[in-house]
């Protein structure tokens, strides 16, 4: 007897391998007249409980008779065993949208049936889910992110299958039961009238579930986007609305995020987490908060949540305008290389595994890149590799294990002033595109290495409840190296000439900390489990230093600020919901933070006004403060929610600011946000629709504006926000996935002894844009050629970006960026070519007004302001060769 299961799935339909269970084909003899192969499963999204109808308290089975033909289709459905009325049409309505590879006598295109129960089981203990026609689920797929997180949990071995429903938009449990059933006896006699062997699949029932946080509260499988061309893993974050990315620094810096009308700079007013470990760097030398994510693999990114503002009791530090969080996950199995090279000599080698006998919470990826930029001093080199493993230690707990390790090096043009560039006086061949591209200070770049280790133990518990524990290990070092201003701030003594004002920011840092949530089996006002805390304890020792260097040589010659501090975070928060009414969802709740920190300046005078001293001195500070954040829900339709979230939140203090016994000051935020969200899907329907729309109110009691003299974001005191922005997704099967985003917000610094409620007077902020919008879409199939099947692919990325004020009332030109890609698979081969910046404009990522001089430190200076800029990458061309290997022998 032989032993059968599907093979590759063409690149045009993804097959999701936990919800498509193994067909056996059993041979008698080998004197068979033809070979019979049963059908292949592609597609076999699982059925749901209906709307309105309480999970079974006991299993209920449906036995259905399907008939797959020609074209692997479904084309007729019947019951056979009954469950009652609503499974009935639960399972039938799931079955016709089931894809097969059809079955074949040989080489001939057979019509087959089927016997398949369906199982609908009661809820696990402990689940914590959304329904899976969007009744329950708000603003849509923002509800989906927690819920994807505790049934990724909870579900263990049955992760991939949580991430495929929810690639669909919902959030759901199912198994499938791979149970082989023989058929006749042991012999599959497959013809016209005859049986095909038959499977079966269990349904996991739905438990209630909590309504989303906000309306900007994203859950976001990447799913097919994952086509469109991404630089890197940052650029994932431009598929929430009101995102810009910028990049001044090289390839290896961390991006500059514009989000939700905020210039967070490099993470300062962004918390950035990867599977829960948090990634901003407390008092960074190029920046409080900076967060580096280069070191993130895309190919490994299985969805971001991101909550746009303090919604939610669990945010924490840094997420003043919000959360993203990296979740990973590899859903095919088996060996994934891709190769890639293109323009200016890029070079890109990825590696990822998933263990055929695992789930997709199990892989290991790695990833070189290599490059020589697309100007002078842009070249960049990084290696690096992630793991993970899931283990089952029992039928109701887990533990998962992760590691990375990261190294980079690179070098950044850095900025040049605009009459420089329009006057060809730059150290380039004259042409416009050399001067474009050119740059002035040759020792700008910076490198950086990246080790982080993680636990995370999951278990249900009884009556319900559920207890997550985590613990993490970060070791961490950059170095950066940029020219803002040229020769304008060094003040030699005597008579020495300036010496450049080339600022090196040094850091050296571990993080160690522990993260864990309770939900005990509680009930409350019909729903299970309304209450959860959680805490959080974070210890950072860190060495942060900043110094001058000499444009001849590099060597430093002042030192601006060497702290080495510890700092301690303890946190807890409470979250309760309730449903006093069946149209309204309340959830309310509050998060505390206390810090204490302990700084060694060692950059004090060596002299002061009472004589000779030691230049080090010691200080420690205490900072408290509590958040409450509290959502109403409304239900106007089953798929219509209008949802009202309001929120305070922080950021600690920069431990370089502070003195000796203060009590830490804090940048307060006040967020509050209304709007709609709508989602179309279930029913038998192919597709599924998204849509969501919002406004919101922003103020921070301190605020940071870029400071070209420091190098960083520097504070100014209070601002406010007014906004909106609307997004949709579409899908259709796994053939079409489209999404669309459109974000207005205006940033002011408010009027002294002005009204709180004029949210649109005042300066307005510069740097910040004001218009942003983004268009991603994918479009996958198969076609036939000499005989031969091939799948392909062509997607398309589109940003554009309204004009940016900059300071003394001027404005950046607008941007519109296109990127292409398009790729054919035939069996385990693949080639693509991605082509980014296809019109091959002339942009600027960055831009800036401000007086400098890079004319050399003898020149006078010039007092006037000007227009400097890092310009933006010109077209560019890669082309990739992938190999797909299962890696995993046939049964005999």
């Amino acid at each position: 007897m032989g032993g059968w299961s599907p093979g590759p799935v063409p690149s045009g339909a993804r097959s999701s391998s936990v919800w498509i269970p193994t067909l056996v084909l059993c041979v008698l003899s080998a004197t068979a007249e033809v070979p019979v192969t049963p059908p292949v499963p592609l597609d076999a999204p699982p059925p749901v409980l209906p709307v309105g109808v309480p999970p079974p308290e006991v299993p209920a089975t449906v036995l259905l008779r399907v008939t797959i033909d020609t074209a692997g289709e479904v084309s007729h459905v019947e019951v056979r065993q009954s469950a009652g009325v609503a499974f009935d049409r639960a399972a039938m309505a799931a079955a016709v949208r089931w894809r097969f590879q059809p079955a074949r006598r040989g080489e001939e295109r057979i019509e087959v049936r089927a016997d398949v129960p369906v199982t609908f089981v009661p809820p696990v203990h402990g689940h914590h889910l959304e329904p899976v026609d969007g009744t329950e689920d708000g603003a849509a797929s923002g509800t989906a992110a927690r819920n994807e997180e505790v049934a990724a949990e909870e579900q263990g071995a049955s992760r991939s299958a949580e991430a495929a429903a929810e690639e669909q938009g919902a959030s759901r449990s199912a198994e499938a039961v791979r149970e082989p059933a023989l058929v006749d006896g042991g012999a599959a006699q497959a013809g016209p009238d005859s049986e095909a062997p038959a499977f079966s699949t269990t349904v996991r029932g739905t438990a209630s579930a909590p309504p989303p946080v906000a309306v900007g509260d994203l859950y976001i499988p990447v799913g097919q986007l994952a086509d469109v061309p991404r630089h890197s893993a940052a650029d994932l974050m431009l598929l929430a609305p009101g995102v810009m990315l910028a990049n001044h620094g090289g390839e290896g810096h961390a991006e500059t995020l514009f989000i939700r009308g905020f210039d967070a700079g490099e993470g300062k007013d962004v918390e950035l987490r990867l599977n829960g470990v948090p990634l901003n760097e407390v008092s960074h030398a190029h920046g409080h908060g900076y967060a580096d994510t280069y070191f993130i693999i895309p190919e490994l990114v299985e969805a971001l949540r991101v909550t746009e503002g303090p919604f939610d009791p669990s945010q924490g530090d840094f997420g003043v305008a919000g959360t993203v969080e990296y979740q990973l996950g590899l859903e095919r199995r088996g060996l994934t290389a891709s190769v890639a090279y293109g323009s200016f000599a890029s070079r890109r080698l990825a590696l990822v595994w998933g263990p055929p006998e695992s789930n997709s919470a199990t892989f290991v990826g790695l990833l070189l890149r290599q490059g020589h930029g697309f100007g002078p001093n842009r070249a960049h080199a990084s290696a690096g590799a992630m793991a993970q493993v899931e283990l089952r230690l029992g039928d109701e707990t887990r533990l998962r294990l992760f590691g990375t390790s990261y190294g980079t090096r690179f070098s950044s043009a850095g900025v040049v002033r605009e009459t420089d560039v329009v006057d060809a006086r730059l150290p380039c061949a004259a042409d416009a595109d050399s001067q474009f591209f050119c740059l002035y200070d040759a020792n700008q770049g910076g490198a950086g290495q990246r080790h982080l280790l993680s636990a995370e133990l999951s278990s249900r518990l009884k009556r319900g409840g559920r207890f997550v524990q985590q613990g993490y290990v970060v070791l961490r070092q950059t170095r950066i190296r940029d020219n803002f201003t040229g020769f304008l701030q060094d003040t030699p003594p005597g008579e020495e000439a300036q010496r450049g004002d080339n600022t090196e920011g040094y850091y050296q840092g571990s993080t160690v900390g522990l993260r864990g949530r309770y939900t005990p089996g509680l009930t409350l006002l019909g729903q299970p489990r309304p209450l959860e805390l959680g805490y959080e304890a974070r210890f950072d020792d860190v060495h942060t230093r900043s110094r001058r260097l000499r444009d001849s040589g590099g060597a430093p010659y002042t030192t601006r600020f060497d702290n080495r501090v510890r700092t301690t975070h303890l946190a807890a928060h409470a979250s309760l919901r309730a449903a006093p009414l069946s149209w309204l969802i309340l959830r309310g709740g509050v998060r505390l933070d206390t810090f204490l920190f302990g700084v060694d300046d060692e950059n004090r005078p060596a002299v002061d006004r009472d004589g000779t001293r030691i230049p080090e001195e010691s200080l420690e500070a205490y900072g408290f403060f509590a958040s409450p954040r509290g959502t109403a829900e409304v239900r106007l339709s089953p798929r219509l929610s209008w949802l009202t979230s309001v929120g305070l939140g922080a950021r600690s203090s920069d431990a370089a600011a502070l003195s000796d016994s203060e009590l830490a000051p804090y940048a307060r935020v006040t967020s509050g946000e209304t709007g709609l969200g709508w989602r179309l899907e279930g029913e038998g329907r192919p597709y599924t629709l998204e849509a969501r729309g919002a406004v919101f109110a922003t103020r921070v009691s301190q605020d940071f504006v870029f400071d070209e003299k420091a190098g960083r974001n520097q504070p100014i005191g209070a601002s406010q926000r007014l906004g909106a922005f609307v997004s949709a997704r579409g899908t259709w099967r796994e053939r079409v996935d489209v999404q669309a985003s459109l974000a207005w917000a205006r940033a002011t610094l408010p009027v002294p002894g002005g009204s709180a409620w004029k949210l649109w007077d005042g300066t307005v902020m510069p740097y910040i844009p004001q218009l942003l919008g983004r268009l991603d879409a994918s479009v996958r199939g198969t076609a036939t050629v000499a005989g031969e099947q091939l799948g392909w692919n062509v997607a398309v990325g589109h940003s554009a970006v309204g004009p940016r004020p900059l300071p003394l009332d001027r404005f950046s030109e607008s941007v519109f960026l296109f990127d292409v890609a398009t790729r054919a698979r035939w069996k385990a081969f693949e080639v693509g070519l991605t082509v980014e910046n296809l019109l091959d404009t002339r942009w600027r990522e960055t831009e800036f007004n401000y007086v400098s001089n890079f004319r050399g430190p003898d020149a006078p200076a010039s007092l006037l302001a000007t227009r400097h800029f890092s310009a933006g990458a010109p077209r560019t061309f890669s082309g990739t060769f992938t190999l797909y290997l299962d890696l995993q022998e046939d049964t005999p």
